[in-house]
This record gives C-alpha cells, sequence and structure tokens, in this order.
C-alpha cells in the first residue's frame, strides 16, 4: 500500500530564489521541524546520486538520516527517496513560475506502507500526520523565502 500526500502554496519569490533557498540543504532546519542539521555528504552540490545527511529529532530521540537524491531539475523540480520507519519513502518538491515575482510550490510524499508500519498508527492516521507535517514545512518554506526576499528589496 501507497500514500501520498501534496501541500501546495504561492511564494511572493521568484522560482530562482525560491530553488537557491531549498538547493541550501544546510538550511532545512529552518523549515523541517525534525531536521536539526543537514549537509550533502562530501560537500557536493544537489545533484542525482548525491546523499543528503541529516541529524533529526522525531519521536523523542535524535538519530542520523540518510536520502538519496534522484531527481534535480533546476528551478522546476527535486527529488529525494529514503526511508520512514520500517517503509520505503519518496519526496519531493515542483515549482512554477506565476508572474509577478510569484511561484507556485508544490510539496509530495510517498510512502510504502510496510511491516509493523501498516498497523500503527494506521495507514490514513500516518497520512494525516504527513500531510500535517508537510503543510507546516511549506508555510514555514514560505515564510523564510518571503524574508529572504524583503531583507534583499531594502538593498538595491
Amino acid at each position: 500500500m501507497t500514500i501520498r500526500t501534496e501541500s501546495s502554496l504561492t511564494v511572493a519569490g521568484s522560482v530562482d530564489e525560491l530553488w537557491g533557498y531549498l538547493c541550501d540543504v544546510g538550511r532545512w532546519s529552518e523549515w523541517a521541524p525534525t531536521v536539526l542539521e543537514c549537509r550533502i555528504r562530501g560537500g557536493g552540490s544537489l545533484q542525482p546520486g548525491a546523499w543528503i545527511e541529516q541529524r533529526a529529532r522525531d519521536l523523542g530521540f535524535n538519530h542520523r538520516r540518510c536520502e538519496q537524491v534522484t531527481a534535480v531539475d533546476p528551478p522546476h523540480s527535486m527529488a529525494f527517496a529514503g526511508t520512514m520507519g520500517t517503509s520505503v519513502a519518496r519526496w519531493g518538491m515542483e515549482f512554477e513560475p506565476e508572474g509577478d515575482g510569484h511561484t507556485s510550490a508544490m510539496m509530495w510524499v510517498e510512502v510504502d506502507i510496510a511491516n509493523v508500519m501498516r498497523l500503527i498508527p494506521g495507514p490514513r492516521s500516518l497520512q494525516r500526520q504527513i500531510q500535517r507535517v508537510s503543510d507546516i514545512e511549506m508555510a514555514a518554506i514560505k515564510a523564510a523565502v518571503e524574508s529572504d526576499v524583503q531583507a534583499g528589496a531594502g538593498t538595491l
């Protein structure tokens, strides 16, 4: 069984500004509530095959996790693969210019529910939880990019 969520919003910033922010994985802790630190293994760039290493905190425990970059289409989309609990998970972002300096952004998450995760907390409950976190993350991305855009506007 696979569950999927999507979270979309409009950001008052260009596709390039949004892309630049999200490619800076060192800033992921600003918008991802479970990420404490994040980096690209070996210090390279965000490109297919690269590994994202994170120090995370969820369910009350600190732990390390890795995600592999599976797709990068600048400045339109990026995708990753890793695990969520005992299940295979994929997530990504897609961006489209809306004109007038605004960008439509969408985050999607797919989880192939496996093993004990089929029972606890149950697929529908897990889907609602993932949706809630994605919505929080998207709001934080929007706030950060719009704040950066506003700060940059004052330096002209």
